[in-house]
């Protein structure tokens, strides 16, 4: 089948705004949006710059503005998409070229919440185990793939860099409520700031743009609770 594409392009290198390029991709009916981006860079057009790893919805790379939905490339079949499928870079964050994106604004919000484990109680004889109840308690919210959806579909995240984001919130969550995990209070502390939970709006984006299905919003709200009356 034949598809049309309409890429947003940019290089700040040679150009002062983006501009949009249309393209044909001569694809199987399966195809998915990135099969289409792939026959475009490698038959039509080889300076279209993407990024993308695994191309099976794991590693998250491959995010993208996709008629107007934040998606993975590789997640979403052209058949369901109509005639024409205008692709964009994700918002919010430095676009390098064209639908690469500088994703250090958003690590960085990721890195300052402590996204890992900290237990500082001395390394145990065996693994530090749970019960399924504990391990339910956050279960949802370990399925990131730090693919930055959430983050850029978030129009407090457009407007306010300093705002760690959702995929950020999630994170801490993950953490906040393992019962193996000693800082809490301390994640608690970080997003009690200006800058962290409560610049939520619950516009629930961040929640339709999630590919893995997490409840984000549903996690950002828990948190706040937490930090309010220090339950977790």
């Amino acid at each position: 089948m034949k598809v049309q594409l309409k890429i947003q392009r940019f290089d700040p290198e040679t150009q002062d705004k983006p501009v949009w390029g249309t393209y044909v991709a001569d694809v199987e009916d399966n195809a998915r949006v990135l099969d289409a981006l792939h026959y475009v860079k490698w038959y039509v057009d080889g300076t279209l710059a993407l990024r993308r790893s695994c191309g099976h919805g794991v590693c998250g790379s491959d995010a993208m503005v996709i008629n107007g939905v934040n998606r993975l490339a590789c997640k979403v079949l052209v058949k369901d998409l109509g005639d024409e499928i205008l692709v964009e870079p994700i918002k919010g964050l430095p676009v390098l070229k064209d639908l690469i994106v500088d994703m250090e604004p958003f690590m960085d919000g990721y890195r300052s919440i402590l996204p890992y484990l900290i237990n500082d109680s001395g390394e145990p004889e065996k693994e530090r185990r749970q019960s399924p109840e504990d391990r339910h308690r956050y279960d949802d919210t370990t399925k990131c793939i730090l693919c930055a959806a959430c983050t850029t579909s978030c129009p407090v995240f457009w407007g306010d860099e300093g705002y760690v984001g959702p995929a950020a919130i999630v994170n801490a969550h993950r953490f906040i409520f393992d019962s193996r995990d000693e800082a809490g209070r301390e994640r608690m502390k970080i997003l009690s700031e200006k800058t962290g939970v409560f610049r939520c709006r619950t516009t629930f984006n961040c929640t339709d743009a999630c590919p893995r299905g997490i409840e984000v919003t549903k996690a950002i709200q828990e948190v706040k609770r937490a930090i309010l009356f220090e339950r977790f």
